[in-house]
This record gives structure tokens, sequence and C-alpha cells, in this order.
């Protein structure tokens, strides 16, 4: 937990980046805010299919037998988390690493209107206030 965030929990933001479609533009609920160091990862899926690279976000504490010391690009890692399906176990590179805040986040994309919950993750700077 981030004690002191730049966006409290409960507060109203925009969303800047499109990591989903119908994020950018998005009003969002700040559900949590983690201090942490997030990466952004390449990784093929357990499932099968392409490769994706440079997944934004990953964060420390979603790399299996992540210790206390950050990585540093080029490492291989395998990730527990499952934002996505095929996610959950699957190796993968660190491509960047930057320490920061990240926030779990609520939304309606502005492209469907599929509300949205708990999203992990986006950081600060891809954030607004409202």
């Amino acid at each position: 937990m981030e004690d002191n965030p730049t966006f409290e929990v409960g507060s109203q933001v925009i969303i800047e980046e499109n990591h989903l479609e119908g994020m950018k533009g998005a009003e969002a609920t700040i559900v949590n805010a983690f201090d942490t160091t997030a990466y952004t990862v390449s990784y093929t899926p357990t499932t099968g299919g392409e490769k994706l690279t440079n997944h934004k976000w990953v964060i420390h504490e979603e790399i299996e037998d992540a210790g206390d010391k950050p990585f540093e690009a080029g490492s291989e890692v395998t990730i527990d988390a499952d934002h996505t399906k095929g996610m959950d176990g699957a190796k993968a590179e660190i491509d960047s690493a930057e320490k920061t805040t990240v926030y779990m986040i609520n939304y309606t994309s502005i492209t469907d209107g599929e509300e949205v919950t708990n999203h992990k993750w986006v950081t600060e700077s891809e954030l607004s206030p409202k």
C-alpha cells in the first residue's frame, strides 16, 4: 500500500492511456494504490498464440520468487498474475522497470459501456485529475 498516493482511494480520475480499448478518456475511481516496481513484459501466453510485447504492467509482487531486489531489463521471469488469459505461469522477459505508484481502478469503457472493476494496473503518469 502507498501511504500518501497522488490519487487517493475513492478519488475520480481520467485515464490517459489505452491499455485496453475504451480506456483512454474514461473516468475512473481509484480502488487501491501500491508503491512498487512496475514492469513492462513480453511473453507468450500459456494458452498459445502470438507473443505479447511490452505489456503494461506487471508489478514486482506478481513475479514468481521475486525477492526484494527489482529485476532489470532483460531478466527472464515467470508471471504469477492473471490479468489476461494465458498470463499466469507464462515465462516472460522484463522489457523495462519503473519504481512508481500503481493504481487499481474501476471504470466504464467509453466504447462499449462495459463496467470494468479492479483493473490492474495504471501508473500515476497514466492518470490525470478529474
